[in-house]
């Protein structure tokens, strides 16, 4: 997802007057000498101006301040807002039509737009999981990037993927997905009402303790589906505590093993 085409043009107006301004109080290029010649330089030449202004936060209340281009309170208000700007190393692990997801430190996952370019054009989905350095920013309700997104080549293992999807599952289980850096405009969560299944669970379940299996793979996967409908019947009636989760958890657990060296032993034959 990225921003309508008229707020991603406005995000990077607003970008290189604060740069710009940046440059002229640092003087990285002192041959440049305009507001639209800043803005054409490549990306290489920005960086200079870009990397002091995220070490210097204090340059974004000086230039609402003097406010040099005589820009409305709305866009004044804006720039302002990127003091809440978060700076680090961030995984993407994939993405989404309500954005991309980025987990950072302490496992924090943020669901990030496009400014112009879809980020799955900017990084595609088959390089992910992908190790970025970025600058999150705050930008009418939602977080985007500065604009400028560090990769490093390098190949994640099954664990680093595992541990990735775990946090993601954790956080949006738990409603804990970070959409926005204002929280004043943080999207109030919707708890939708569960619907009462417990009696049709009762009915599986009690349908598979009577049903016996002709053979180990059977007597296996019944023993699997079994649990799996304990515990949603658990769930559904609100008796699933943490230790009862972490005993059926290991019941699905040698449930599954034992039914994969069946798999196994039968693929062998």
């Amino acid at each position: 997802m990225t921003l309508p085409p008229d707020d991603g043009r406005l995000f990077f107006e607003l970008m290189w007057k604060l740069q710009y301004y940046v440059n002229q109080k640092r003087g990285f290029h002192k041959t440049i000498s305009s507001l639209e010649e800043y803005a054409n330089l490549p990306t290489e030449r920005k960086l200079k101006a870009r990397d002091e202004l995220w070490k210097n936060t204090e340059l974004i209340e000086a230039y609402v301040q003097e406010n040099p281009d005589a820009l409305p309170a709305e866009e004044l208000a804006i720039i302002q807002k990127w003091r809440g700007f978060i700076k680090g190393s961030f995984f993407i692990l994939r993405h989404l039509k309500k954005g991309s997801i980025f987990i950072g430190k302490d496992d924090q996952v943020y669901a990030v737009h496009g400014i112009q370019d879809p980020l799955d054009e900017v990084i595609p989905s088959y390089a992910l999981p992908q190790m970025v350095e970025a600058v999150l920013l705050p930008f009418k309700g939602q977080i985007i990037y500065d604009g400028l997104l560090s990769g490093y080549s390098i190949h994640f293992g099954g664990g680093i993927r595992s541990n990735l999807n775990h946090a993601y599952m954790t956080a949006k289980h738990k409603n804990r997905i970070i959409t926005t850096l204002q929280p004043d405009l943080a999207a109030p969560i919707i708890v939708k009402p569960k619907k009462n299944i417990a009696p049709q669970l009762k009915e599986l379940s009690a349908t598979l303790a009577k049903l016996k299996g002709d053979s180990p793979l059977q007597k296996s996967a019944l023993a699997l589906a079994h649990t799996s409908i304990g515990v949603s019947l658990a769930d559904a009636e609100g008796t699933l505590t943490s230790d009862e989760l972490e005993k059926q958890a290991r019941k699905i657990f040698k449930a599954s093993k034992r039914m994969l060296d069946l798999l196994d032993i039968m693929e062998e034959e």
